[in-house]
């Protein structure tokens, strides 16, 4: 069984003369659709036109893309390999040209939006736009906020050095770094930054009390870099909203993820409400692990470990056994991404860290990053990666403007599997001790998914207010604010420490904006197909529609039509109560 990405699916190596051929050839199409259709408008006023000129636009990205394959490519051999700058400049130049193409080709868009709002029901109720009604609604919907081609073109080129170099810095300045600390037989070991986090986890708590300190020393040694970083994308988000008349910090990621402001209201104030059961947790936490109080590092603490190895191949074996008893399209999918060299399994020196899963146009392959380690987690951490591709591979029957999912659902099809598989392994154990240790790692990933989300995007909303309000807010401010919230899910059992007050600094979230809201509405939402399918099996047809759609309708009519209302704060609630039954169980 291949245990490495096969990436000749896509290229030999980064220095395959194709990849240079297929960047020719991007630009060429993208000069063709230019040359066609940027000096007709004929397209914003008849609907016949428009579907002509979409059925191009829809082929362009379809094939080439914006240089779509070797960007994806270059993309992913980076994370094989981040020390090599060999692919970092390559990533960058192609980075560049994407940039480059994609605001050559953006009138296109523009010009869509700029039909008057009298006009759009006439395209937005014809026959022969059919296949492109919704995503004719959602250029709608954001026309309000769009600027003019020359304007959105220089927010586009001065993103990475008012944005994207700041995040940047932050995460090549932590990442290179190393510290002595003390591993599992209690020798000292020189582990680098994000193997630390690891050993904050340990049942030991000489071990994670000496990884604490040396992760703190390397957060508090950037802590006034970050401080300046935190600042400057603060205030490029600020000013571009500004300039477009955004009217909230927020909008611009409801609108990206095709969801109503109103309906993360209502998940954000029903999650808020509840937190007195995540407070509940952690101090029924520290009551078994003998402990007065947590320290903020220590939250996730595992009551016991599963001394129990489960190898890649029967993990592998494990999970595909229950995707293929749910459906057996979802177990072909697994099998054939485990046959074809679509899982990286194995951590190693300059591999990117964590896991995730790669898609990109439908006539490519998708690729699951793992780092495997042998332990339960990483037998849920390949269910919850393979439902991420699942989905992946069946919105792939929409046409390329809707073979996407909006974050909003991102997190919907890997929770659904990852709790499947949670739940078959929990029916094999006997033992009393694991399987408290188990009911208690489900809470706690439970906890920091939909609760500590929250909390999140809680701090975000008063950080964004706050700055916009006094101008620089100073690391100990956002400190104190971020403190503030995480005390609010937390609870008086965790303690405000040095770790907590350094929190804010090395979550990459809190950069993306607003984004943390979507793990919260995926799981609780996964809950409430969960509860359909095994109330009957036969329900499964109704997530595979649901996977299957892609953009094709806003999450709101999506779930409508599967009976699930998400406008309402009742499905939100039933997630919710299924915690805290698990929570009275512990």
């Amino acid at each position: 069984m291949q245990t490495t990405w096969n990436l000749s699916l896509l290229y030999n190596s980064e220095n395959d003369p194709q990849i240079q051929k297929d960047i020719d050839i991007s630009i060429e199409n993208v000069k063709t659709f230019v040359k066609h259709w940027k000096t007709s408008k004929e397209y914003t006023k008849d609907p016949q036109v428009l579907r002509k000129a979409l059925d191009e636009y829809e082929k362009l990205i379809a094939t080439t893309g914006i240089c779509s394959k070797p960007s994806y490519y270059i993309g992913l051999r980076n994370s094989q390999d981040q020390t090599n700058s060999s692919i970092k400049a390559r990533l960058s130049q192609i980075s560049d040209i994407c940039v480059n193409l994609e605001n050559e080709i953006q009138f296109f868009e523009l010009n869509i939006a700029k039909i008057p709002k009298s006009k759009q029901p006439l395209f937005l109720n014809s026959q022969v736009l059919v296949n492109y009604k919704h995503y004719l609604e959602r250029i709608f919907q954001e026309s309000k906020y769009l600027l003019s081609d020359k304007e959105e073109k220089i927010f586009n080129l001065t993103s990475r050095t008012a944005y994207e170099n700041w995040v940047a810095m932050i995460n090549e300045l932590t990442d290179k770094q190393t510290a002595t600390i003390l591993d599992e037989d209690l020798k000292e070991r020189e582990v680098s930054y994000n193997e630390i986090v690891g050993f904050l986890r340990s049942t030991n708590k000489k071990i994670r009390d000496c990884a604490n300190i040396k992760f703190n020393e390397i957060n508090s040694r950037y802590a006034e870099i970050a401080e300046f970083e935190m600042n400057s994308v603060l205030g490029a988000k600020k000013a571009e909203d500004e300039y477009r008349k955004i009217p909230r910090p927020d909008l611009g990621r409801h609108l990206a993820d095709d969801i109503e402001s109103e309906i993360v209201d209502t998940l954000v104030e029903t999650v808020t409400k509840h937190f007195d059961i995540s407070r509940r947790y952690y101090k029924r936490k520290a009551e078994l692990l003998g402990q007065k109080t947590l320290g903020y590092y220590e939250r996730n603490v595992p009551l016991g470990e599963d001394q129990k190895e489960y190898s890649y191949e029967n993990s592998i074996e494990l999970v595909q056994k229950i995707f293929n008893d749910l459906d057996p399209r979802f177990g072909e999918i697994m099998k054939n991404y485990a046959t074809h060299g679509q899982y990286d399994v194995y951590p190693k020196e300059g591999k990117s860290g964590g896991a995730f899963c790669a898609s990109m146009k439908k006539d490519l392959p998708t690729f699951i990053l793992l780092n495997h380690k042998n332990r339960l987690t990483d037998v849920t951490t390949i269910a919850h990666e393979s439902g991420h591709g699942v989905h992946a591979e069946l919105h792939k029957k929409q046409n390329a403007l809707n073979d996407s999912s909006p974050i909003a659902l991102a997190e919907i099809a890997s929770t659904f599997f990852e709790d499947f598989v949670y739940e078959e392994i929990l029916k094999d154990i006997d033992d009393s001790t694991t399987r408290e240790s188990l009911l208690d790692g489900k809470l706690m990933d439970d906890i920091s998914s939909i609760f500590r989300q929250i909390a999140f995007y809680n701090f975000e909303k008063e950080l964004h207010h706050d700055f916009r309000e006094k101008g620089f807010l100073t690391k100990e401010y956002i400190s104190d604010l971020f403190c503030k919230h995480m005390k609010a899910y937390l609870g008086d059992a965790v303690d405000v420490d040095e770790s907590m007050r350094n929190g804010w600094i090395y979550v990459s979230h809190f950069r993306r904006f607003f984004y943390v809201y979507s793990y919260a509405s995926g799981l609780l939402i996964s809950k409430a197909l969960q509860n359909m399918v095994k109330s009957d099996r036969k329900n499964i047809v109704l997530v595979k529609r649901f996977m299957a759609s892609g953009s094709s309708m806003s999450p709101k009519e999506l779930f409508r039509t599967l009976g699930i209302d998400i406008s309402k704060k009742d499905i939100w609630e039933s997630g919710i109560r299924s915690i805290e039954g698990n929570l009275d169980k512990l």
